[in-house]
């Protein structure tokens, strides 16, 4: 046999991968296992861990159930939940800009301005770092909560909902949500910050605005001493901060010159700027830092319910025979094409299933090109032949079966199998020369749990001539019957 394709090099698995494996594990929580015997069998073969066998079945049940395509879906609704969020920050940003200042035609009240500007934002800001300290089972991030509410919104269906969900858990076993939730909320804070401060840049320039204080209880001194204060950070990164004189005349009894105004404004700006910009940019780089980081140190917990019951499955110290599983129509296998990789045009194989031991095998002369596999009678030969054509996926196979025998399980399920590794299967069902009710009872049978695995009419075959021509038949033959499994 010619050597097979290279090996491609192994997967490493990212945080998609570790997100699949537990939206799997919910999904089959609730609605119970899957029917999962080929993927089983290829994590087992190409898993370098139990860990990574695990991770190796739920992709390949999640590409099959169509879990992949639900977290893109989220991944973009997400996105447009963020992009929603940060376009109103963008409007709040610039409406409280424009009620700070008001329309030009009265003084600002410097302190009630810089309040309705940045108090908001500080006591959330707050929030935020009391969350480190106090057990109160939420996040700090009210914005960051929101975003993941509006993506919980706009998730559908039974499925859907369960990726949110996952993510969640997922997240928050390893400390990873509170991260996440923060970096949205601090960059949402951030952007309407920016667009205050850009709001005030445009209609400070744009119109002439007066700057006043003013108090009952207070004196003047109280808010010279306020003002330096508050001014002295900002006067590091350039910000002007009003002398004395300027601010004990800023009392709304005279009038200010055109310095006395810019100061103020370079003032107004440069608090908002240090005591709020600068904070929610940092602590955006934080969360955004700690959340990668985490990220990137998760790793499965192999005793989750529903990872645990795999470990004899994926990992087993010994094979178990006989049946694992109750019969009954719930248990009929179907075709899963597992899409493993391009298969091998120079393989055409035969095998024999379960014959009878007066079967003549090989059934006629065969052609050059079609590979012989013999009749598959035990346990550990139907072991081999799957683990073959999961590293060699056929371009056709042809399996024989006797249909004067009554098809089990076990049987169904390796045609299965069988048919979703190889590009194209066909079964060949002999004629028999003894007739009766019982041999058409069970040749009906056959074909009909055949049909219930998803074997087309035109797959099965009752002529040993027929069948090896399509055996045989020229490359284009891919096109014909079969070609739903044919590997793209």
């Amino acid at each position: 046999m010619p050597d097979g394709p290279k090996q491609a090099p192994p997967h490493v698995p990212g945080f998609v991968d570790y997100w699949q494996a537990e939206t799997l594990r919910m999904r089959e929580a609730l609605s119970g296992p899957l029917e999962d015997a080929g993927e089983v069998r290829h994590a087992r073969a190409q898993g370098t861990s139990h860990s990574h066998k695990i991770l190796l079945r739920a992709q390949l049940l999640g590409r099959r159930e169509g879990i992949g395509q639900l977290i893109a879906k989220w991944i973009q609704g997400a996105r447009l939940a963020l992009l929603g969020l940060l376009m109103a920050a963008l409007l709040a940003g610039a409406a409280a800009a424009s009620g700070a200042l008001g329309d030009g035609s009265r003084s600002v009240n410097v302190l009630l301005a810089l309040a309705a500007l940045l108090g908001l934002n500080l006591l959330a800001f707050v929030f935020w770092l009391a969350s480190f300290f106090v057990q109160s089972g939420t996040s700090g991030s009210y914005l960051g909560e929101l975003w993941l509410w509006l993506t919980r919104k706009l998730a559908r269906g039974p499925d859907a909902a369960l990726v949110p969900r996952a993510l969640v858990e997922l997240l928050g076993r390893n400390n990873a949500l509170r991260w996440l939730l923060g970096g949205v909320s601090h960059g949402v804070w951030a952007v309407a910050l920016l667009s205050t401060v850009l709001t005030l840049l445009a209609m400070l320039s744009a119109r002439r605005y007066g700057f006043n204080w003013e108090t009952t209880l207070l004196s003047a001194d109280t808010f010279v001493s306020l003002t330096a204060a508050l001014g002295w950070l900002p006067s590091f990164l350039g910000f002007a901060v009003p002398p004395e004189a300027v601010v004990r005349a800023s009392n709304g009894l005279h009038a200010l010159p055109e310095s006395a105004r810019i100061l103020w404004s370079s003032w107004l700006i440069g608090c908002v700027v240090t005591y709020g910009l600068i904070p929610r940019v940092l602590a955006l780089a934080l969360a955004l830092f700690m959340g990668r980081r985490n990220v990137a140190a998760i790793k499965l917990d192999e005793s989750l319910p529903g990872y645990a019951e795999l470990r004899d499955r994926l990992s087993p110290l010994s094979e178990k025979m006989g049946t694992d599983a109750p019969g009954g129509p719930e248990f009929q296998s179907r075709i899963h094409p597992q899409h493993l990789g391009r298969s091998e045009p120079d393989q055409l194989l035969l095998a024999g299933i379960e014959l009878a031991p007066d079967t003549p095998w090989p059934p006629a002369p065969l052609p050059e090109r079609i590979i012989d596999l013999g009749v598959i009678d035990t346990r550990s030969q139907r072991s081999t032949l799957l683990d073959r054509l999961q590293q060699h996926p056929p371009l056709r196979l042809l399996a024989v079966c006797d249909a004067r025998q009554t098809p089990d399980r076990g049987t169904i399920a390796l045609l299965a199998d069988l048919a979703g590794l190889a590009a194209q299967t066909h079964i060949l069902l002999p004629v028999s020369a003894t007739t009766g009710n019982a041999v058409e009872s069970r040749t009906s049978t056959w074909h009909d749990r055949l049909s219930a695995a998803g074997f087309l009419p035109e797959q099965r075959h009752t002529d040993h001539g027929e069948a090896l021509a399509w055996l045989a038949g020229p490359p284009q033959a891919a096109t014909d019957a079969g070609a739903p499994h044919v590997r793209t």
